[in-house]
């Protein structure tokens, strides 16, 4: 299967060198979604072999977006498509593991649910474990649907993907892809992977108590409007 992965990235130069380095072979094309950058992340990027497409919109989902429609306007077409995270907390030597139940015909969409060396949950903050704790709690209440994490790092079929008609342009981004591919009897798979601090830099949600409140408002919005929806 071909495989590609979209990065979103915002001012990450110091993190992209050693992330893009580390990408498994297996890996045919990586996509960097920089998104509104004030340092040189595209420069790096493109330097280390990555294709770099510009979403001014700060947001997550629009970042996501602007990648998936890039690899949509280009053939071939990839048959899976990773999503990672550009700060170095998410080890790219796990793709392989992640895209293998694909692969194998076993799932349609992986979740790399975070976990630290210890087995913990990785070095997720407290306040943003608890709201992950809520936000998840509330899908299966609402959903009847469980899972163990929102991870940013996932896997799923580029074709299935599409179908899901994503359109959040930021923080509900993760969340409504999951409840999106539940109602569309999508088979999901949940792994354990490795979860690191970031290399470089500070978060742009966790690291703030401010915006991580401004995220979990966000999760409740789209909780309502998942449900609501259809």
């Amino acid at each position: 299967m071909r495989v590609a992965v979209l990065m979103p990235a915002l001012n990450e130069e110091e993190a992209l060198p050693a992330i893009l380095a580390a990408m498994p072979e297996r890996v045919e094309r990586v996509i960097v979604a920089d998104n509104g950058s004030t340092d040189r992340t595209a420069e790096v990027a493109r330097s280390r072999g990555a294709e770099v497409v510009h979403e001014a919109e700060r947001g997550y989902g629009a970042a996501c977006l602007a990648g998936i429609r890039h690899l949509s306007q280009v053939e071939p077409l990839p048959d899976v498509l990773v999503f990672i995270d550009a700060d170095g907390s998410d080890d790219p030597a796990d793709i392989p593991r992640v895209v293998g139940p694909i692969e194998r015909g076993e799932a349609d969409f992986v979740l790399g649910v975070r976990r630290g060396a210890e087995g913990d949950v990785g070095t997720i903050l407290p306040h943003a474990r608890l709201g992950n704790r809520i936000v998840l709690g509330l899908t299966r209440v609402l959903f009847r649907e469980s899972f163990a994490d929102l991870p940013p790092f996932r896997a799923i079929r580029f074709n299935r993907l599409l179908e899901l008609e994503m359109d959040d342009r930021n923080w509900g981004w993760t969340l409504q892809m999951q409840i999106r591919a539940a109602k569309s009897s999508l088979r999901v798979v949940e792994m354990d992977v490795a979860h690191r601090r970031r290399t470089e830099g500070v978060s742009k949600i966790s690291g703030s108590l401010s915006m991580s409140l401004r995220v979990g408002a966000k999760m409740f919005y789209t909780l309502a409007r998942e449900r609501m929806r259809d």
